[in-house]
């Protein structure tokens, strides 16, 4: 890709339904960090997240008014911008990710490398 390109975001899932339920100021903050992103740079507000191997799978974590919600995207393709997962941290103890939102996570970064294996062919 050409520097100073802008990249697509791609949405998989219901991620894109799930950030639109969110807050507005919430959604403010992770259209920001996205749009860093799709720059090609790195919003302060996104985080690798772990158990991902490095850099590859970020996330934004968003606070308001003592509730948290994340989101979850992929820098791992050239060509675009994956969203993979956005949802509100339900827990109040610990800042662990839940088991289940990690597992809907790597199903869904296997989707996104599907789809982007498809639109190179």
């Amino acid at each position: 890709m050409e520097s100073g390109q802008i990249k697509p975001v791609r949405w998989v899932g219901a991620s894109h339904r799930d950030v639109r339920s969110f807050p507005p100021p919430v959604r403010t903050g992770i259209g920001h960090a996205l749009y860093a992103a799709q720059k090609g740079e790195t919003d302060p507000a996104a985080k690798p997240l772990r158990g991902f191997g490095g850099r590859a799978v970020l996330e934004i974590v968003t606070d308001r008014r003592g509730d948290t919600w994340r989101s979850v995207y992929t820098v791992r393709f050239e060509g675009a911008v994956y969203v993979l997962h956005a949802f509100q941290k339900k827990s109040k103890k610990g800042i662990a990710t839940p088991k289940k939102e990690l597992d809907l996570i790597r199903q869904r970064l296997a989707d996104a490398e599907r789809d982007y294996r498809e639109r190179q062919n």
